[in-house]
Formats: structure tokens, sequence, C-alpha cells
């Protein structure tokens, strides 16, 4: 349809607008159209030797990367693997910063070049700043926002709530916006938004993150 080839050309429009300043602050950076394609571009870009760590990601889940890595063989870090403990879970993360490659998701890429993520847990932003030798963010278009306030906004009012959803807590714990929909800012223990990182450049450090935008909606 016609419309949709408007759709597909002010996507492109925006996220190569993002690349070219993702480039500038020393990133590599680039669009691949068509999620099928972008799946075959990050297990082109994963070592066979070395291990690979994980970032919680349903972008990964969606592309079918944890299958492509179970049957290609790749010696990975996988937290979430059923049947583990949650003391093997949190030993698989820490490893991670050990890692010859992390892959992970993150929560928006602003048009200016920069990467917003908030955790939980943590392990996710630690491992974007220091740790493994390099770094996949793979970011669907649905994550691409105008700056870092705009992220923030989208971190709060859209990435938190679904997660939430998506994830099983004790009721003790469990932090209200995944019952409204909405950010109530509540506190600790209940609180997953807990640490923020924006990470505007890789300058002491060239090239060390790959930002990959998909021109698909993947993942909250």
């Amino acid at each position: 349809m016609m419309e949709e080839n408007y759709i597909r050309w002010h996507r492109k429009m925006r996220a190569e607008r993002a690349v070219k300043n993702l480039k500038q602050n020393l990133f590599e950076a680039r669009y691949i159209e068509e999620a099928t394609q972008a799946k075959e571009v990050i297990m082109n870009m994963l070592p066979k030797e070395g291990v690979i760590g994980l970032g919680d990601s349903l972008t990964l889940h969606e592309l079918h990367i944890i299958e492509a890595l179970k049957e290609g063989g790749y010696n990975f870090l996988n937290p979430w693997e059923p049947g583990i403990t949650r003391e093997e879970s949190l030993s698989r993360r820490r490893q991670a910063f050990q890692a010859e490659v992390f892959l992970t998701g993150t929560n928006a890429v602003t048009l200016d070049g920069k990467i917003v993520s908030t955790d939980g847990l943590g392990n996710r932003v630690a491992a974007l700043i220091f740790g493994p030798k390099k770094v996949i963010v793979v970011a669907g278009i649905n994550k691409l926002v105008e700056n870092v306030e705009e992220a923030l906004r989208r971190i709060k009012g859209i990435a938190a709530p679904l997660n939430v959803r998506r994830h099983t807590y004790p009721p003790d714990i469990r932090p209200p916006c995944g019952d409204t929909g909405f950010c109530s800012e509540c506190k600790p223990p209940r609180r997953i938004c807990c640490y923020t990182v924006i990470i505007e450049g890789c300058s002491r450090d060239p090239k060390r993150i790959t930002v990959l935008l998909v021109g698909q909606e993947l993942g909250f």
C-alpha cells in the first residue's frame, strides 16, 4: 500500500539522522529496515569463540536470537534459562562483564545520538558502560525518540508498565505501574526504575558500542 511506503520513508529518514549522530558520538551504528535482516546481521557479528553475555531484552526474543544462539552452538550466558537458581542467574550476569560481546536492547535511542536505558537490578546498564569488550545494542524504530527528555518519559510511561506486566513479581514488591499503566514514582522495594544511564558517546573507547536500529516495532 502507498501509505506503508510513506511510513517506511519516514522511519528511514529519522533513523538515518540518528545513525549519523550516533557515529559522530563515536558509536558504530546502522539502520536495518527488516527484522529478518537484522537477525542475520546480528548473528554474523557474534563470535564463535569467546563468551557472549545477554541483557534482558524482549527485542532479542522477538528476533529469535536466543534460539539461534542455542542452535548455533554459541557460548552464551543466559540468566533466564529455565530451571536455574537465582544464584546461578546472578552469577551469569556477573560473568557477562568478562564477555567478548554483550548483546542487549535499550529503552530509547535519541535522534541526537544518545542511548538511554533504565534497569531494576543494574547489570544491563553496567555492562553497557564498562566490562565486555564489545556491546551490540538492538532497538526497534519505536525506541527512537527526539531527545533525552522524551526518552525518560517513554521509559516511565511505556517501557516500565509493560515490562512489569511481562515479568512476575510477588504482590508485596510488584510495581504499581503494572496495574495502573502510569508511573507513580514508587519507592523501593517496588521500584524497578532504579538505575538510569545516558550514554552520550564512546570517546574513551571508540566504536565499542554498536547500535542497530531496526525499521520495525520491537519490544517495549
